[in-house]
């Protein structure tokens, strides 16, 4: 089993382009309910950049809450190749590594939520050799020195690794997002999406900045 460690706190970066959020972030965060609410309307606002003329919820949330917006974005934007999936009815797994606190704001706010009629599951996993059974990987900052081995260990593709710190998309992962002051900004790696058979919505590329490996 991988020693892995607790989430690090976000690097800030300095590119372009950037999705900005209307409010203000802080560490104690609004209540189960309130943040299903706040993941089901930032979905719109944050991958459409609809964020001058839609209504942003008033109360404020921390980084991991918005984070969790970010994650069930990318599910809605993202379309998987058909053998990651053994049937028409199974779950689209949203996996942890390690203990980033992102694990409970995505029980909270996302997990048993349906995109195109797939319910989608998180759960945790410890050891990198379970990643193959994902559909979408967090891997933490602190757990970022994993990656190149997640990828050695996948034995089948259409997992979007999913990471939070600088450079996580030029080594190889699929998509990295990071918190910039009240921004949000998008990396996307087309070349390792590619390779794990993912096609990734023209809407959302538009968004990103396109890292090429």
């Amino acid at each position: 089993m991988n020693p892995l460690g607790h989430g690090d706190s976000i690097a800030r970066v300095h590119s372009r382009p950037a999705l900005e959020w209307i409010g203000t972030p802080r560490r104690h965060g609004a209540t189960i309910m309130e943040t299903t609410h706040m993941v089901r309307r930032l979905s719109l606002v944050a991958v459409l950049g609809a964020l001058l003329s839609a209504s942003v919820p008033a109360q404020s949330i921390n980084e991991y809450q918005m984070k969790a917006a970010y994650v069930y974005n990318l599910a809605k934007f993202v379309e998987w190749p058909s053998e990651a999936f053994k049937t028409a009815s199974d779950p689209l797994t949203i996996c942890v590594l390690g203990q980033s606190p992102i694990l409970v704001t995505l029980n909270e706010a996302v997990n048993g939520e349906t995109i195109d009629e797939r319910k989608l599951f998180v759960r945790q996993i410890s050891e990198v050799n379970q990643a193959s059974n994902c559909h979408i990987l967090f891997i933490g900052s602190s757990d970022r020195k994993y990656l190149q081995t997640v990828l050695r260990e996948l034995k089948t593709p259409g997992v979007l690794t999913l990471g939070e710190s600088a450079g996580f998309a030029d080594e190889g992962g699929v998509v990295n997002f990071r918190l910039a002051g009240n921004k949000v900004r998008i990396e996307i790696n087309l070349n390792a999406a590619g390779q794990q058979k993912l096609r990734i919505s023209p809407k959302l590329l538009s968004l990103a900045q396109i890292v090429k490996r």
